[in-house]
């Protein structure tokens, strides 16, 4: 693929191929990887199952691990300590702020306004939270230091408003693959890093086509990502001097080759979606300094 300039945009790309590791994916030294059994049998996962007051004896969900996976990226990259500055897009009813904000951090948690929420099904799932309160519902944070560290506002994922820059970390959980298409889903991505200082942290996590690196879902409420856009994001990030290793190991344990179908169980690691399988998929990127 020439541009008129003559410049190979692939040749470059391939120049900018990101590290790939293929050991077992471990919570306690997280990259970009994928939801293992082995993950959600670990002390760190019990650990912010425990903060986020979820269950925990195990049960071998995916949205368990994402909410897992987030939090201790950030720990292990120093960013849940006080003074630190979060922006969490598409927060629904996450316990993820209110365990921030225990810790000190300060957290601009954000989401769709409520006609949009409603309009996307949202608002009737218990996934969108239309009160601030409503993220602290669990009582993990004290109240008076939950209404001093957290404030929230509308935000739409596909334009993110100019104003929100200079933070230590961004994240979402589950949001992007919502957004409207796989190249809005990735573009996403690459604008979430402009709201970070330099350096800073991004920890996304998404849905990921372990069935077909070619053939998936896209232009739909919820899109499938494939091996092949994730490469192509990382390799465009290297290329601008952000920083991601990737993880495509899908685990080795029993559980890790169950598919869940509905009725779902309590073994939700991967699931069918339509002809399809899918996982959780976390993103780990350090913005450039």
């Amino acid at each position: 693929m020439m541009t008129n300039s003559g410049f190979n945009i692939e040749k470059t790309m391939i120049k900018y191929q990101p590290l790939i590791v293929n050991d077992e994916p471990s919570l306690t030294n997280p990259v970009s990887q994928m939801a293992t059994e082995a993950q959600c049998r670990s002390d760190a996962f019990y650990y912010w199952c425990e903060e986020t007051r979820l269950p925990h004896e195990p049960i071998f969900h995916r949205k368990l691990w994402e909410y897992a996976y987030i939090l201790q990226c950030l720990s292990e990259t120093g960013m849940m300590s006080p003074g630190r500055r979060g922006l969490g897009f598409g927060v629904g009813q996450e316990p993820l702020v209110a365990v921030m904000a225990a810790r000190g951090c300060e957290v601009v948690a954000t989401d769709l306004d409520s006609e949009e929420a409603t309009k996307q099904g949202w608002a009737g799932t218990g996934q969108y939270a239309a009160t601030l309160e409503a993220l602290n519902d669990r009582g993990i944070c004290p109240p008076e230091r939950f209404a001093s560290k957290v404030s929230y506002r509308v935000a739409d994922m596909n334009k993110i408003d100019p104003d929100l820059v200079g933070f230590d970390f961004v994240y979402s959980s589950c949001a992007f693959e919502h957004v409207g298409s796989i190249e809005l889903g990735l573009q996403f991505v690459k604008n979430s890093l402009k709201c970070l200082r330099p350096g800073g942290i991004a920890v996304h996590t998404t849905e990921f086509n372990v069935f077909s690196n070619d053939a998936t879902i896209d232009h739909q409420q919820t899109v499938l990502f494939r091996r092949q856009d994730i490469d192509r994001l990382a390799a465009e990030l290297i290329s601008q001097g952000h920083e991601i290793v990737l993880n495509y190991n899908t685990g080795s344990g029993p559980f890790d080759r169950h598919i869940d179908v509905p009725p779902w169980s309590g073994i939700h690691l991967k699931l069918q979606l339509e002809q399809y399988v899918t996982t959780s998929l976390g993103l780990l990127i350090q913005k450039a300094s």
